[in-house]
């Protein structure tokens, strides 16, 4: 009986040859699918090999930017992300602090653009000059303006010259032979109280009677204190008290403002005969003005005093006990008339309001701390270069 041929394709032909074809077509569809599929593949023997190396250097902390941790921020842990943040916060207050200083140059400290401003509260916005500890060895440099009413020291190295009393600063005081600290202290304050009276304190500078200098002086040295009150009775040529104190006729200038500046030093040292001897070298500036109250002229008079006062020790010499004597007193007036003896001081103005001769002598610079004034005197008719 015949066989029934098979229906089946696959098994037409060889059976050995049908099975070795249907394995290659296996193997064939299977690299394909591979291929193009996304099952994980056997790393290659390089990759394993960089593999091992990054992991050692990890586990020894030298992995470098990125591995694992992903990379650094601008490679520095995000600084410059915070900087950048910074620079916005700063950046806008800058900006507008310096636009504001360009509209307006006054508001820098010490004037350094030299417009000569204000604050606007008639001091000058110049930085004030450090306390003078030794003689200067030069003149102050030039100063830009033209005094005002509201800037009376515009154009004036006195800008920057401390306000009043607060530029006579005391040294710090020690034991000078039998005087203890206490009593050299004293003397130092003595000192500046007189140096206030006679030349800072309103009443004195209109005329009136230092009641403080005249309780501060030694009634037993000779004819010191009565020559003083002989001075303030009846000045003359003979009886100046501007040979110690400063003054104007209050009919004939106002004061303009409430400041006088100062600029100086105040020293002490042991003298002859164990005493304390102390010396003020200060240099005031006066701003004045025309007693005509419609009149807005401005003028400034520049006084120097160098004055010594001594202590004494009571047990060898006939002195009272915390009273000074004075043993020198010198003076050099700036921009004040000359040959006129009635006990007060006469601003030269521009408008011609002046009392007095021609000053014909030379000319001297008021501001020249480091010149010596000793042997000065109220005669002295020199032109000054500045005021």
């Amino acid at each position: 009986m015949a066989e029934k041929p098979s229906e089946d394709p696959r098994g037409s032909g060889d059976p050995k040859d049908s099975a070795d074809d249907l394995w290659e077509k296996f193997v064939r569809d299977s690299e394909l699918d591979i291929g193009t599929s996304d099952a994980p593949k056997e790393p290659s023997a390089r990759a394993r090999m960089v593999t091992e190396r990054l992991r050692q250097q990890d586990a020894r902390g030298e992995a470098p930017p990125g591995w694992r941790t992903g990379p650094d921020v601008q490679g520095m842990n995000g600084r410059p992300a915070r900087r950048r943040k910074l620079w916005a916060i700063i950046g806008v207050p800058l900006a507008l602090a310096v636009a504001l200083v360009a509209m307006k140059p006054s508001l820098l400290p010490g004037d350094p653009f030299g417009t000569g401003g204000t604050g606007g509260t008639g001091t000058e916005s110049a930085a004030p000059l450090p306390e003078e500890t030794a003689p200067p060895s030069t003149a102050p440099s030039s100063a830009p303006g033209t005094p005002t009413l509201d800037r009376p020291f515009a154009g004036s190295p006195a800008a920057r010259y401390a306000d009043g009393a607060a530029g006579i600063v005391l040294p710090e005081a020690t034991a000078v032979g039998s005087f203890s600290k206490d009593q050299v202290g004293q003397a130092l304050k003595q000192t500046k109280a007189l140096l206030v009276d006679a030349n800072l304190d309103r009443k004195t500078l209109l005329g009136g009677t230092p009641e403080t200098v005249l309780d501060i002086l030694d009634p037993k040295q000779p004819r010191m204190l009565s020559d003083v009150r002989s001075w303030l009775r009846r000045p003359d040529k003979q009886n100046d008290p501007l040979l110690l104190f400063s003054r104007f006729d209050k009919d004939e200038v106002r004061l303009v403002g409430d400041v006088v500046k100062t600029r100086g030093r105040l020293t002490f040292e042991r003298g002859e005969n164990g005493s304390v001897v102390v010396r003020a070298d200060y240099t005031f500036v006066y701003a004045v003005a025309p007693a005509d109250p419609d009149s807005t002229e401005v003028t400034r008079v520049i006084v120097r005093r160098v004055i010594e006062t001594e202590l004494a020790d009571p047990t060898r010499f006939r002195v009272t006990p915390g009273k000074l004597l004075v043993v020198r007193f010198d003076q050099d007036l700036a921009n004040s008339a000359c040959g006129v003896y009635d006990g007060y001081m006469h601003p030269q103005f521009d408008s011609g309001i002046t009392q007095g001769p021609t000053p014909t002598g030379p000319m001297v610079d008021p501001y020249d701390r480091s010149r010596d004034i000793q042997n000065s005197d109220t005669e002295t008719c020199g032109t000054v270069s500045r005021t």
